[in-house]
């Protein structure tokens, strides 16, 4: 899978399971302050990329993530290991 196709199915995730506008899913967008991502979302966020991309992650992973272009990478890195 590219990196398009990442950020095609993350960006897709976020726009219906959390209700975020299109336009407010940019590279540099933080999670928690840009995006209303807390740390009770992020469950939602593991399960989503376990569904999405047969990766199981733990929370605790994600915790250095703090921008979408990171959380990108971070599943990028995770597939192409």
């Amino acid at each position: 899978m590219d990196k398009a196709q990442i950020i095609e199915k993350i960006n897709a995730f976020l726009e219906e399971d959390f209700e975020i506008e299109a336009g407010k899913l940019v590279p540099e967008a933080n999670f928690k302050k840009d995006l209303g991502i807390d740390s009770l979302d992020i469950v939602d966020v593991v399960v989503m990329v376990d569904k999405a991309f047969g990766v199981k992650i733990k929370a605790e992973d994600l915790r250095t993530v703090t921008t979408l272009q990171a959380f990108y990478d971070f599943i990028d890195a995770k597939l192409n290991a």
